[in-house]
């Protein structure tokens, strides 16, 4: 299975790194009805953090972000998700699954596709944690670069503009109207 294939259906959603029924049952090859028929036969193994319904906000925001991206980029992954949002009911939000309730949903779905596709969703998982580790060590020192930068050039940029103004006052210093006596 594609690592970037699967990443891309990863989707960060009230803080949390989730999945949409719709793209795991397209990773699945089975009907988003069907995965969570699976799901509501099992709903004990679901709780509220391994398991929530998009709010119809969130889910609005979602379909924007994809029509936006597909007409800015043309990507292809908009044109999937669109098919795959139209063969859903679409009058219910999807379900978000987190990490764990992936996890939960390979101990369900005992099909040899269903476990070969969850041992790529975990890897891929893992794989952006561990990018988002690298690049938080990364962001950290820019941030800590630009602060100490920052700092330096707003000081050259008051000495400067005192220099440009004290020019100008010079200058409109010379050019003014005199007025009072004149000297022979």
């Amino acid at each position: 299975m594609q690592l970037l294939k699967i990443q891309s259906k990863i989707h960060d959603i009230r803080g949390l790194k989730v999945m949409l029924d719709y793209d795991l049952a397209e990773l699945y090859e089975v009907p988003t009805k069907v995965l969570n028929q699976a799901v509501k036969r099992n709903i004990t193994r679901f709780p509220e953090d391994f398991m929530f319904r998009l709010s119809a906000i969130e889910w609005e925001i979602m379909r924007l972000h994809y029509e936006t991206a597909f007409e800015a980029n043309q990507i292809m992954r908009s044109q999937i998700v669109t098919a795959s949002a139209r063969k859903r009911n679409i009058s219910l939000p999807p379900f978000a699954f987190t990490e764990q309730g992936l996890a939960m949903l390979s101990g369900i779905l005992n099909s040899e596709k269903a476990i070969l596709v969850n041992i790529a969703i975990m890897r891929a998982f893992v794989f952006i944690r561990q990018y988002a580790l690298t690049h938080k060590d990364l962001t950290d020192k820019l941030k800590e670069l630009e602060n100490k930068y920052n700092k330096q050039f707003k000081d050259v940029y008051e000495a400067l503009n005192y220099l440009l103004n004290k020019n100008k006052q010079e200058v409109e210093q010379k050019e003014r109207k005199k007025i009072g006596f004149k000297k022979d």
